[in-house]
């Protein structure tokens, strides 16, 4: 394995490997995932537990062929997910708490709490 860098320099390949080694890429660790899904204007799980002082991801599935707009103030979040659609909210490090969402444009039966607890 070799690399040309930007500067014209070929790396060898055990240079390339200790280089890429200790990169910070290679030692961070990826956050916990969590699933959520918008489905018949409702949220599953309505109620989605998250560990405090933590980056972690949510990926949100629209299963509804309606566009959704997930919202949530105390969170700063406000994304639209195209019906049949999924995206992925990276957040954190949050305090525990009980931190509300909701689907803006089904905001009736759209409701959803993140509660985010203590190790």
């Amino acid at each position: 394995m070799s690399r040309l860098l930007p500067s014209g320099l070929l790396l060898s390949g055990a240079l390339c490997a200790m280089v890429l080694a200790a990169s910070p890429a290679a030692h961070a660790e990826d956050p916990p995932v969590f699933s959520l899904v918008l489905k018949d204007h409702k949220f599953e799980p309505a109620e989605l537990r998250v560990p405090a002082n933590t980056r972690f991801q949510i990926k949100v599935r629209n299963a509804d062929p309606t566009v959704a707009e997930i919202e949530s103030l105390e969170l700063k979040v406000e994304r639209v997910i195209t019906g049949g659609r999924e995206t992925t909210l990276r957040l954190g490090p949050l305090a525990a708490g009980r931190y509300p969402f909701m689907d803006e444009f089904n905001s009736e039966t759209a409701q959803g709490m993140l509660i985010v607890e203590a190790k």
